[in-house]
């Protein structure tokens, strides 16, 4: 045991609703509106001192529960399960470093609450993902109030001095070359992290891309519209292509169509996601070929391809070897945890992208898995604005990704953040393709929340 050891208290949950500006596609479905999950937690060391932390991040329920089921429904499933996390994460008896509050909760909690949640409501039942993304903004806030309750930036808490176990308590290696005895996230984080990150804007498959797309319906708000006037406002050098993964043609076609505009404007790197809607490798492979024969300089600023196979690695055991020889594959929604990093390793998966939305902690465990390992790293978006932006940068710069980091709530609801943007102007508009993560400072993931002038809603419960 050691002194600084937690356990949280209480717990507070807000839901805050935004609007896009302009829809966003996510696989089978198109998304208008967001709804943000909003956590503040307090926490007590063993000497009775007090501390609260801040956490957010959207309940992106097209990204998390793909199903038959109106979205309002699956979105008020996931609203409910997060007031239930809240009461279960301030009945537990759980007390330690943030990491091992965190893995301790998914390994048991998390999985017994969800299994209860969906007993209590016929019909489709939610995925594990979905209490998972929910329980995340818990466990940033855990993470962010121990680093306020010991006065430190949370990413200097991370190794023996705070934590009671080492790695080998919550990893198993997949080699004999590779130990986690004596290890800690610290020994995989990178020491000295960039102040300022290169950025990934989204093309969107619903996006214009050229004046032949717009159908009189864009806003007119002062924002761009067009993908080669978001290149020239924000300086872009790197574009993450949303695909459809059940139209080869359309799929080639936009590839080309992108590359086609962006590359002469100074962009430097693709990548293309397909969001779990491809069944077999050979149709990637059949795209990439033929980008490769016919615009060798398109496939060449391929930097990656992310998450074209159906997330559930257990039950589609897919060998995608044969996509991982022409570019490095990214595990996305499959990557819940360190095992489903493990397991997709053995299937041919070559590189992981961490999300804070999938938990701080596992996203930390994941990291480290995959370091021992050699896999390359990126830190995808969930659209986050907000207070959410923050572990989501923060991460990246900690976890040395192959290339910056992808934000795009600049480009879907860039009002959302005005206040947020007050006190780190650098983190929530992209100048010359990159953010700045210089503004943020302090304890805890250093948001500076106490200078953010946001008037909260009620919250929807406090415990």
């Amino acid at each position: 045991m050691k002194s600084s050891d937690i356990r949280v208290i209480a717990a507070q949950v807000y839901f805050l609703p935004v609007v896009m500006r302009v829809p966003l596609k996510f696989g089978p479905e198109t998304v208008t509106e967001a709804l943000c999950l909003r956590v503040c937690v307090e926490v007590e060391d063993r000497a009775g001192h007090r501390a609260k932390g801040w956490g957010e991040t959207p309940l992106s329920v097209s990204w998390v529960w793909p199903g038959s089921l109106p979205v309002s429904q699956r979105l008020e499933r996931m609203k409910t399960v997060s007031c239930e996390i809240a009461g279960a994460l301030t009945q537990c008896a759980l007390a330690g470093h943030p990491i091992e509050i965190g893995s301790d909760f998914i390994e048991g909690a998390l999985a017994q609450l969800t299994a209860r949640h969906n007993e209590r409501h016929e019909g489709e039942a939610m995925p594990y993902l979905a209490s998972l993304v929910a329980f995340s903004a818990f466990d940033i806030a855990i993470h962010d109030a121990f680093g306020v309750l010991l006065n430190a930036d949370i990413y200097q808490l991370y190794g023996p001095q705070h934590l009671n176990r080492d790695l080998a308590s919550f990893l198993q290696p997949d080699s004999t070359r590779v130990h986690f005895e004596g290890r800690h996230p610290s020994d995989y984080l990178v020491k000295n992290p960039a102040k300022s990150l290169a950025v990934w804007h989204l093309v969107g498959g619903v996006d214009p891309l050229d004046e032949s797309d717009l159908r009189g319906n864009e806003p007119a708000d002062g924002y761009p519209v067009l993908l080669a006037d978001w290149i020239r406002r924000d300086g872009l050098r790197c574009l993450k292509i949303k695909l459809r993964g059940n139209d080869s043609d359309w799929d080639y076609q936009r590839i080309r169509r992108v590359a086609g505009i962006s590359l002469p404007l100074g962009v430097q790197w693709l990548s293309v996601d397909f969001n779990c809607t491809v069944s077999e490798p050979e149709y990637v492979n059949a795209i990439m070929d033929r980008l490769l024969d016919e615009d060798p300089e398109a496939y060449a600023r391929t930097l990656y391809i992310e998450q074209p196979f159906a997330y559930e690695l257990e039950a589609h055991h897919l060998d995608v070897r044969s996509v991982s020889a022409r570019k490095p594959l990214f595990l996305d929604e499959s990557a819940h945890d360190w095992r489903h990093v493990r397991l997709g390793r053995s299937l041919g998966w070559s590189a992981v992208a961490l999300k804070t939305c999938k938990t701080q902690t596992g996203a930390l465990l994941s990291l480290c898995w995959a370091k021992a390992h050699g896999m390359p790293l990126m830190v995808q978006d969930l659209t986050n604005p907000m207070l959410a932006m923050v572990p989501h940068v923060r991460l990246a710069a900690h976890a040395g990704t192959i290339a910056g980091v992808e934000c795009n709530a600049m480009q879907f609801y860039p009002e959302a953040s005005l206040p947020e943007q007050k006190v780190h102007p650098g983190l929530f508009a992209r100048l010359q393709g990159r953010v700045d993560l210089s503004t943020l400072g302090g304890p805890g993931f250093g948001h500076r929340q106490h200078q953010v002038q946001r008037e909260l809603p009620a919250p929807a419960i406090t415990t």
